[in-house]
Formats: C-alpha cells, sequence, structure tokens
C-alpha cells in the first residue's frame, strides 16, 4: 500500500531542491523530514522536544536533536542549511520571533507554515456559537491546544513587512488543493517562503 502524504508536506516536497540541506524545527514523527530524504534525496536533520516523537524519528532512521528550539539555535552557523522549516509548529512556541530570526540566520530560506485562524469555519464558530473554534485545522479544544499564538494569513503579511522579510512563495492551503481567492477566508493553513531581504 502507499503511504499518503499531507498535502502541506507534498507542497514543501516541491519547494525544497534536491539534494538540499534541511533543518526542520519541531519536527514531530518525522514524516516530512522522511519524505524529503527520500523523495527529494534532501540531507535532513530535525529538531524536537517529544521523546515518543523522537523514538519515532529514529525508527524512520533520522538524524533529530533533543532540544527546545525556544532556547535558539546558538550551535548552528550562519547559513547553514539550505532550509529550515517550521510548520505547524512556529504557533506552538513561546518566542516565535526569536525562533523565526533564528530560522532566518541559520537557513538561506525559511519555510514557515501555520493553520490561518481567520478560516471562515472559526470565524462562524466565535460569531454564531460564541465559542473557542475547533475545526479540521484547528482540532484542539482551549484547554488543550499547543497553540500559543493565534495568528492569521494577514497577520503574517503583517509580520513580514514589519521584519523587512522577503517573501519568495507562499502557498494558501485547504484539505487537499491551494486557495486561489480570499485566502484569509477560505485557507484552512499557509506556507511562506521567506529569506532576509537584502540591502543596498
Amino acid at each position: 500500500m502507499k503511504y499518503k502524504y499531507r498535502f502541506d508536506h507534498e507542497v514543501i516536497s516541491r519547494i525544497v531542491e534536491p539534494g538540499a540541506k534541511v533543518l526542520d524545527l519541531g519536527c514531530g514523527t518525522g514524516e516530512l523530514l522522511f519524505l524529503l530524504a527520500r523523495r527529494n534525496k534532501a540531507r535532513v536533520e530535525g529538531i524536537e522536544l517529544d521523546d515518543a516523537a523522537i523514538y519515532a524519528c529514529v525508527e524512520k532512521g533520522l538524524s533529530v536533536i533533543h532540544r527546545d528550539i525556544d532556547s535558539g539555535l546558538a550551535e548552528y552557523s550562519d547559513q547553514s542549511f539550505d532550509y529550515v522549516i517550521l510548520n505547524q509548529s512556529m504557533q506552538e512556541v513561546k518566542r516565535a520571533d526569536l525562533v523565526i530570526d533564528e530560522a532566518l540566520r541559520v537557513g538561506k530560506k525559511v519555510i514557515v507554515g501555520f493553520p490561518n485562524f481567520a478560516h471562515y469555519l472559526a470565524r462562524l464558530q466565535i460569531f454564531f456559537l460564541g465559542r473557542t473554534p475547533v475545526t479540521p485545522s484547528l482540532p484542539f479544544k482551549w484547554y488543550d491546544t499547543p497553540n500559543l499564538h493565534f495568528l492569521s494569513i494577514s497577520d503574517f503579511w503583517d509580520y513580514t513587512r514589519e521584519k523587512r522579510l522577503q517573501v519568495l512563495a507562499v502557498h494558501y492551503l485547504r484539505e487537499a488543493g491551494e486557495v486561489r481567492v480570499l485566502p484569509n477566508l477560505f485557507a484552512r493553513a499557509a506556507l511562506f517562503v521567506l529569506t532576509r531581504q537584502k540591502t543596498n
């Protein structure tokens, strides 16, 4: 039986060039790293805090370091990776600004993926039910959610402008495809490809 990868992982695998050196921050059980190593022949490494997830990565033959990405990436030199990935983990860290800054330091390009808290289903639940939304892209109840930062696509665009980051590409995602119209309303998640803006 052929394994079916998540759609956001498929999109990331199309972004990453063959043979690229990749660091995944908050890599979880390693499905994305495994895909990139297998399909893209990428040289992959992960950072993860959860012990059970690390064991799952090791079983896949992946190289993973046990540490909290909130503490920074001091052990890595500048521009030592072609890509640093923060997919579905940026909104869970305490110091998102520091983590993104460090990712941009050690990576030539950074892929940031996050759920869109302004999706219309979330808006409808807040408006009509008056409750914290639970949707396919936001599946957690308020009392057990790992998310510390509740941001929308528009919020992140504002962030890139404020920090003067260059957006190389952006993908607005739904369940199994991309959204072309009104992404802040209809996209369940977004993937931004960032780099430091070159100054003259």
